[in-house]
């Protein structure tokens, strides 16, 4: 099964106030394997607090000069395609996402979306919790650090690589039965019909 493996950096925690200043995605082949990969600092129109700074290690220097969210989320778009994407604690991160694809009616990806956090609950029962770092360290999944978004997604592309390969009982499993051990609906981006801007709409006229 090809996926894509996605994680955000932000300035904190509430989609629509805090700002992505990361976005890392990664092309997994049908055996688990690191395929291509999607990566990019992005400027924020506000200052990393420096809570968030301590968390993920990104401070003002290191964004200034690189691109607006506006102007990556449609390669992340392109990049991403149809396929089915995944990130640990799923919710967090489309949030973020769908926010800034509504606010700038860019492209989104059009895979459904899986969080490993619930299917790593079903697959790994009985661990101690279920951060990324800790089932990355029970499953002995080389690392280095930690709350990056390239290193994080490949993480946890590597994490849903293993549970599938767990779930291969006697065969590998359905896209419908993965979302079913999410305990959640099916989840996917908004596909938002851009609409023509004033100026556009003269310029038709004319």
């Amino acid at each position: 099964m090809r996926f894509i493996a996605f994680d955000l950096e932000t300035t904190g925690t509430l989609a629509g106030v805090d700002q992505i200043v990361e976005i890392g995605a990664v092309r997994f082949d049908a055996s688990g394997d690191p395929e291509t990969i999607f990566t990019t600092l992005i400027q924020p129109t506000i200052s990393m607090p420096p809570d968030a700074t301590r968390v993920n290690g990104i401070t003002d220097d290191m964004l200034v000069g690189k691109p607006r969210v506006e102007d990556v989320l449609d390669a992340f778009a392109d990049f991403c395609g149809d396929d089915i994407v995944v990130a640990h604690n799923a919710a967090f991160d489309a949030q973020f996402l769908t926010a800034d694809i509504k606010k700038f009616e860019s492209k989104a990806p059009r895979g459904v979306i899986l969080d490993t956090l619930p299917l790593a609950r079903k697959v790994y029962p009985g661990l101690a919790n279920y951060k990324l770092g800790t089932l990355v360290q029970h499953l002995g999944i080389p690392s280095s650090n930690f709350h990056r978004a390239e290193e994080d997604a490949i993480y946890c592309g590597h994490l849903f690589a293993k549970m599938l390969q767990r779930l291969t009982q006697p065969h590998a499993p359905s896209l419908a039965t993965l979302i079913s051990l999410t305990g959640k609906p099916e989840q996917r981006f908004p596909q938002i019909e851009r609409k023509p801007k004033q100026q556009d709409l003269f310029s038709m006229s004319l």
